[in-house]
């Protein structure tokens, strides 16, 4: 359905009719329902050689996904399948967040052909984005009047959150290599090791590797080499509660934490381990079950991109008890939250021994540079007093709520913005080096 809509060459029309009436020598009346007629038969005309909107082929295209901080391309393709040009124009449904150069358009398409239009899109913010309808609005060959209707032309935009340590990633992976040819210091320490492979000794290897069976049937003594343990599994639970909303370093705590969980899930399936993701906050989210096939990642990250901090205590005992039941073989649980004293000892404390006796546990949380700053200032008055006070005893607490996470058996990382997943991927491949699990 369409509907006709003035143009600025019908309004020039009338300001020149009216001028005309004033230079006619017929009687102001008569010249004006002259001049009128004339302008409401050509604007009538005009409108019925318009197209209508409904027929004139319209496609969006959208890039499909984009990382939050890239830059993608949006293109509008008209076709004209009339026989003479088509003057349109476009304005298009897009979320404000999504930063779009512009969300309107306009095109003169020759007969018989198909034009394009774009736009840059910048997204701003994670999510799913949906836009559904299009307002096309034709004009006729005089441009008096166009008709203008809306389209319902449903598009995808999936908007993921930007994996930042990408690059510390490789370089994680690079360094990790050496297990696959039986590095020494995962020799000498790998407790849970898998044999790899018979060797001929050399000077530096351990007299406790040397397999005498081997080498009574050689002539040569023969050493054991071991590899990094496959096949592992590496379950990340993300806290989606209240406390993963706070800002940090001009993000959220939880873009940090999905930026850890990127690296670890990149890091552990390159290296052969198994990976899985609950995200819960009251209640479970989402559950991705362990994987190591190369599309995991898209898998993990397809069940964060959503994901927006619930304002509520998140509870982890439930989402431990899920945990047990759906995934009973030992792994090492990697919790990522905030190191928050009344959320941790009310709920988290308590729901601990629930996973420890039968898991390896490792903590994850970002600090506050801006805490640590206010805590080493110098204060110049008051206000600057107090609050280096309140920012020492909330440093303190913390420090207190990380000896007792570990004096249940837990392993913790408090890292500065920027660094939790780099250190978090480190203390996996400690673990993994030493064979704990």
């Amino acid at each position: 359905m369409s509907f006709p809509v003035p143009t600025w060459r019908l309004a020039a029309a009338a300001a020149f009719g009216a001028v005309l009436v004033a230079l006619m020598p017929l009687s102001p009346p008569a010249g004006a329902l002259a001049v009128n007629a004339v302008i409401l038969t050509a604007a009538l005309v005009d409108l019925a050689l318009a197209p209508p909107p409904g027929g004139v082929p319209v496609e969006r295209q959208l890039p499909g996904a984009l990382a939050l901080g890239d830059t993608g391309t949006l293109s509008w393709l008209v076709t004209n399948r009339g026989a003479r040009p088509l003057r349109l124009a476009i304005a298009d449904e897009l979320a404000p967040s999504l930063r779009a150069g512009t969300r309107r358009v306009r095109l003169t398409v020759p007969p018989g052909a198909t034009l394009a239009a774009s736009t840059t899109l910048q997204p701003a913010r994670r999510g799913r984005f949906e836009p559904r309808e299009l307002v096309v609005r034709t004009e006729g060959p005089l441009g008096l009047l166009a008709r203008q209707g809306r389209r319902d032309l449903p598009g995808i935009l999936r908007v993921y959150p930007p994996f930042r340590s990408k690059k510390e990633a490789e370089l994680r992976l690079d360094r990790a290599r050496v297990l696959e040819v039986g590095l020494r210091s995962a020799q000498g320490r790998g407790g849970g090791t898998e044999f790899e492979q018979l060797r001929e000794y050399s000077v530096d290897d351990e007299f406790r590797r040397i397999d005498w069976a081997a080498t009574a049937r050689s002539s040569k003594v023969m050493v054991r080499t071991y590899r990094a343990e496959r096949n592992q599994t590496v379950l990340v639970l993300l806290d989606n509660g209240r406390i993963m909303a706070g800002r940090v370093a001009d993000a959220p705590r939880i873009e940090h934490a999905m930026d850890a969980v990127m690296m670890l899930t990149t890091v552990a399936t390159r290296l052969g381990d198994r990976v899985g993701l609950v995200a819960f906050d009251r209640r479970v989210r989402a559950v991705v079950p362990p994987g190591q096939a190369a599309s995991q990642f898209g898998r993990v990250s397809d069940a964060m991109y959503e994901l927006e901090p619930v304002l509520a205590e998140s509870d982890y005992l439930g989402a431990f008890t899920e945990t047990l039941v759906r995934f009973r073989r030992r792994a090492l649980l990697v919790l990522l939250t905030e190191l928050a004293p009344q959320a941790i000892t009310e709920t988290l404390l308590p729901a601990l021994p629930v996973i420890a006796r039968s898991h390896l546990l490792l903590v994850g949380a970002v600090r506050d540079p801006d805490v640590e700053a206010w805590a080493s200032g110098v204060p110049i008055d008051s206000a600057g007093a107090f609050r280096k006070a309140a920012a020492l005893d909330a440093l303190q607490q913390r420090r207190l709520l990380v000896a007792r996470l570990q004096g249940l058996g837990a392993a913790v990382v408090d890292a500065e913005p920027g660094r939790l997943a780099p250190q978090l991927a480190d203390a996996y491949l400690r673990v993994k080096a030493t064979g704990r699990l």
